[in-house]
């Protein structure tokens, strides 16, 4: 639990850093990510398969929101996932209550899903 927790707050601080191989060394090769933001990509079924998709999503979004940043306001963690709860931030806009779950097999996220408020 611990360590999922310490994973889940390096995946916060990658993000915040818009540091995209940060980020992607904290999942599996495989990892898939669910998303309703994906409906601007309406082949994608809501779904991104593998690091190098996640990456190209990721860019996008840092690319496109420059100020984005996520304030956590809640990490419960069990041996198999965290259940994240985080604020969205960028200027200008009204901040957005987020929460994400991150599955793990061993020390490697290979499925999240998040859910926006």
């Amino acid at each position: 639990m611990d360590s999922n927790l310490h994973i889940a707050r390096l995946w916060l601080a990658a993000f915040n850093e818009h540091n995209l191989e940060k980020l992607l060394a904290l999942y599996a090769e495989d990892a898939i990510h669910y998303s309703p933001k994906l409906k601007r990509h309406p082949e994608s079924n809501g779904q991104i398969t593998g690091k190098d998709n996640l990456r190209a999503w990721w860019k996008e979004a840092f690319d496109r929101l420059p100020t984005l940043q996520y304030k956590a306001t809640s990490l419960t963690a069990s041996s198999e996932r965290v259940f994240m709860e985080y604020t969205r931030q960028v200027e200008g806009e009204d901040n957005m209550s987020i929460a994400e779950v991150l599955d793990f097999d061993g020390d490697l996220i290979f499925a999240s899903r998040v859910y926006h408020g």
